[in-house]
């Protein structure tokens, strides 16, 4: 945890920009693996610690924008509790830890909603994502579950996400420490990666290393030889020289931000030659957007554009496209080699916000107050600016199922070469990843050093 008084400022701050009404922030439960005393591994929900701190399982923060009052709901640790768990903080404690000095079983909690509701007081609350936390809701504010959404506080979505948005201090410094476990995954991957290895037996040392130096893993790593596939989470295959692999992974630091890198290399420790072409281009796209982004860009038309772009003069110069890359890009013939955006944000979640950002949410209908609060949210609208942390994330993949599908569509013609396209549909494919700050400046990469990542640096490791 940080200091109280981080978590006294940002509550004052969240009142503040919300106005009225009672702010109710709950906190995950426990979510059973296979039976309910054996559950998976805790993660808090990230707004609830965002404003209290407290990576403890079944407390709830209520927060009056009215009068000030803060409570934080939740219940002590029984006898019958402590023979299982050892002795635990009472909730007081719990409570002063995080600057509160209200506190109440969490049976109460149902009361106090429940006059407020009748004094016809606004109940804001977050888009939840949990089935337990929906149930637990909608008994608690008489809404049926499936109309939760309907009732969401849109101030609420956006007043949080404004905040989170820009990273204090002390967030950055525990993102520095977040790189760090990532610096020790990838380099870990890189000197396992041999043919004959399988693919899990490197996630898996990942995940021990995410768990050794802090809470985990910031997301499932995807370990594979078929980076084509954007979110692959089977790491079954077995390595074979002449193939690629491709590693995205990050850590948590104890506080609960996130690293989030990705690396792609050769398996046998030395790049083919079409194998350094495509790198190179990706890499340069990379290096590129590192260099230019400042606060103010806008993030699709300057930042991820931009990148389709230098792709593109890459693709152009290996025969793959014609013409010109501004061409290339309005055509939209980018998407073919690279559908998915340049970079999210990152924080105290991977794609920080996005429990209640545009995958969840229809923008459409509050579309000008997404753009004047211009937060990671609502990808179409965001701004970046100084204390913003986003990834960086170029690629290039050639997808046998999505070229077969643009081809018969028609789609690019005179712009993508097919017929040349076919000698790479077995090629996999390439993605690299960094995570940057975005200060008054410009920008910089987070961490002291760098990951492994020109072709020389990535041979010089792997290839040992």
């Amino acid at each position: 945890m940080f200091s109280a008084e981080i978590y006294r400022t940002r509550r004052a701050e969240l009142r503040r920009k919300v106005g009225s009404g009672l702010i109710l922030l709950p906190g995950n439960t426990l979510s059973p693996n296979n039976y309910p005393n054996n559950a998976y591994y805790f993660r808090q929900d990230s707004s609830f610690r965002y404003y209290f701190g407290l990576n403890i399982p079944s407390l709830t923060g209520l927060i009056d924008a009215d009068s000030g009052e803060e409570w934080l709901f939740g219940d002590d640790f029984t006898v019958e509790d402590i023979i299982w768990t050892g002795p635990q903080p009472l909730l007081r404690d719990l409570a002063a830890e995080a600057g509160i000095e209200r506190t109440a079983p969490a049976k109460e909690l149902a009361a106090r909603i429940r006059k407020a509701i009748s004094l016809g007081r606004r109940i804001h609350y977050l888009p939840i994502y949990r089935a337990e936390l929906k149930l637990q809701l909608s008994e608690l504010l008489g809404i049926a579950p499936a109309l939760l959404h309907d009732y969401k506080s849109v101030d609420l979505m956006l007043a949080v996400a404004e905040m989170r948005e820009k990273k204090g201090p002390e967030e950055i410094e525990a993102m520095e420490r977040a790189f760090h476990i990532g610096y020790a995954m990838h380099t870990t991957a890189m000197r396992m990666c041999r043919a004959g290895v399988v693919e899990r037996e490197i996630a898996g040392a990942l995940e021990g290393i995410a768990r050794s130096m802090g809470q985990g893993v910031s997301f499932p790593s995807i370990v594979s030889q078929h980076g084509e596939t954007l979110h692959n989470l089977n790491s079954e295959g077995i390595l074979e020289n002449g193939r690629l692999l491709l590693c995205d992974a990050g850590g948590e630091s104890l506080e609960g931000y996130c690293s989030d890198h990705t690396r792609t290399y050769p398996v046998s420790g030395r790049f083919t030659d079409r194998q350094r072409d495509i790198y190179d281009i990706v890499l340069d796209a990379h290096d590129y957007i590192a260099r230019i982004v400042r606060p103010g860009m806008k993030y699709h038309e300057e930042i991820h554009l931009e990148a389709y772009r230098k792709l593109a003069e890459g693709l152009i110069g290996v025969g793959l496209l014609k013409g010109t890359a501004e061409d290339a890009v309005a055509s939209g013939a980018l998407y073919l080699f690279m559908p998915h955006g340049l970079g999210h944000g990152l924080g105290m979640d991977v794609h920080d916000c996005e429990a209640f950002g545009e995958r969840s949410f229809d923008f459409s209908s509050i579309a000008e107050r997404a753009a004047k609060s211009a937060t990671c949210i609502y990808r179409a609208a965001w701004r970046v600016q100084s204390g913003t942390i986003l990834s960086d994330e170029p690629g290039i993949y050639f997808i046998p199922a999505l070229i077969d599908k643009s081809r018969a569509e028609g789609l690019y013609r005179g712009i993508v070469d097919y017929d040349r396209l076919e000698s790479y549909r077995d090629f996999g494919g390439i993605r690299i990843e960094d995570d940057l700050l975005v200060t008054e400046e410009g920008c910089r990469m987070l961490g002291d050093k760098r990951i492994p990542v020109t072709a020389e640096e990535l041979e010089e490791v792997v290839g040992r």
